[in-house]
C-alpha cells in the first residue's frame, strides 16, 4: 500500500471477474469465502467463535496490504470476520462479535509464483466457483471457506467447519451449490485520498476553536422556555455540570462534523487505509481507544492503526445471511507494529468497534 491515506470502494466483480477475486490473484474483497493466502496455519473453528454468543464468525472481508520494506511480508493479507447475531453487536469497545488475522508470506515460497499473476484469466477459469479444498488436500467447509474438519456421515464428501454451518447447508439443500450462502462478493478498489484536508486534521476533544454552533433557533428556545420542568431542572444544576455538558455536546459536534466533512468527497468509501500514519477518523467522542485500550502483540511489540471499515460498508451486506441489524460506526483494525511472524501463520490482531452516539444519528 502507497503512503497517506487510501480508500477502498466495493465493486461488483460479476461473472466475468470472479476469477481476480482468487487466491493466486491476490486479492481484497468483501464477502463470498476467503481467499486465503498462505495454506498453512488457517484459523480453525475454536480461533473463528464470536467472544459473545460463541458461534461461528461470517468472512466479512479481507484487504491485501503487503510490506514493501519487509522481504518476509511481500504478500500480506488481513482477514476480518464478523458474527451473524445482531445482539452480539449491542455493546462497544474491543473484538466481540469480530476477529482479525493477519498472514504473510515472502516472494519466494512454497505457494504462488515469484512472478507477478498474468492479468487475464486462465481458461476456464473465468467463472469458476471458489475451490472447496486446499492444495495441500485439506478440505474447506462447504458454507464458509473456513477449514473443514467435520464431514457429512451421508456421503463422506461435503465438509464444515462444525455442527452449525452443517446444519445451515443441509436446510438449504445439501446437493445444491453453496455459492449463495454468504455474502454477496465484492471486489475492493484501491485509491488515494485526494489531499483536500491536512494530515493533522483529527479533532482534539480539548480544542474549543471552530466549534460547530449548537445554539437552538427562536422556535425551540421559545418551546424550551415554555417547558418549566425542562426549566427547573435546569436551575437545579450547578455552573460546573452544566458547563461539563455543554463542552460535550460541542466536542461530539465537532467530532461528528469532521466525520461527515471527511467521506463527503468520496461517500461510497468502505476502507480508510493509513498503517502506522494519520489516525482514524471517528464517528463519536464517546468509545474512543486509550493507548491502554490496545494489547500489545503476543511477540511483546505494540500494534499501530493499520486501517478502518467505514459504515458505508454495511450498505453491501445481505441482511438475510450476515445477521439482521448487525451494526457499528467504525471498525479499527490495529496490526503488530513489528509485523510479526516468521512460519507464515495466521495471526490474530486487534478489531476495536466504535458506534455512534445517539444524539448523531
Amino acid at each position: 500500500m502507497a503512503a497517506g491515506v487510501e480508500l477502498g470502494f466495493a465493486a461488483a466483480a460479476g461473472p466475468g471477474g470472479a476469477w481476480r477475486l482468487r487466491s493466486a490473484y491476490f486479492p481484497s474483497k468483501v464477502g463470498g469465502r476467503p481467499a486465503w493466502l498462505g495454506e498453512a496455519g488457517l484459523p480453525g473453528p475454536a480461533a473463528l467463535r464470536c467472544g459473545r454468543c460463541q458461534q461461528p464468525c461470517a468472512f466479512l472481508l479481507q484487504l491485501y496490504a503487503p510490506l514493501p520494506d519487509r522481504p518476509d511480508a511481500f504478500h500480506r493479507t488481513l482477514f476480518v470476520f464478523a458474527c451473524r447475531g445482531a445482539a452480539c453487536y449491542r455493546l462497544p469497545g474491543p473484538r466481540g462479535p469480530l476477529c482479525v488475522f493477519r498472514n504473510q508470506l515472502p516472494r519466494r515460497n512454497d505457494t504462488y509464483p515469484a512472478e507477478p499473476p498474468p492479468e487475464e484469466p486462465p481458461p476456464g477459469l473465468a467463472a469458476a466457483a471458489p475451490p472447496l479444498r486446499l492444495r495441500s488436500g485439506a478440505a474447506l467447509c462447504r458454507v464458509c471457506g473456513c477449514l473443514g474438519p467435520r464431514v457429512c456421515g451421508s456421503c463422506r464428501r461435503a465438509a464444515y467447519c462444525g455442527p452449525q454451518h452443517q446444519a445451515l447447508d443441509w436446510r438449504r439443500g445439501h446437493r445444491r451449490s453453496c455459492g449463495k450462502h454468504g455474502a454477496g462478493e465484492y471486489e475492493i478498489l484501491i485509491e488515494p485520498e485526494e489531499p483536500e484536508f491536512p494530515a493533522d486534521s483529527s479533532v482534539d476533544p480539548g480544542d474549543e476553536q471552530g466549534a460547530v454552533d449548537t445554539s437552538k433557533d427562536p422556535k425551540e428556545q421559545g418551546e424550551l422556555g415554555a417547558t418549566g420542568s425542562a426549566g427547573e431542572a435546569f436551575q437545579s444544576l450547578d455552573e460546573e455540570t452544566l458547563e461539563a455538558m455543554a463542552k460535550h455536546e460541542t466536542e461530539e459536534d465537532k467530532i461528528f462534523q469532521t466525520f461527515k466533512e471527511r467521506v463527503a468527497a468520496e461517500p461510497e468509501q468502505i476502507i480508510r487505509y493509513c498503517r502506522g500514519g494519520e489516525g482514524p477518523v471517528w464517528v463519536s467522542s464517546e468509545n474512543i481507544p486509550d493507548e491502554k485500550d490496545i494489547p500489545n502483540c503476543s511477540c511483546g511489540a505494540k500494534r499501530v492503526f493499520e486501517f478502518q471499515i467505514m459504515p458505508q460498508l454495511l450498505n453491501h451486506l445481505q441482511v438475510d445471511s450476515l445477521g439482521e441489524s448487525i451494526d457499528w460506526g467504525t471498525l479499527l483494525v490495529y496490526t503488530c507494529a513489528d509485523n510479526c511472524g516468521e512460519g507464515n501463520e495466521y495471526l490474530e490482531e486487534f478489531i476495536w468497534k466504535q458506534d455512534f452516539s445517539a444524539g448523531s444519528i
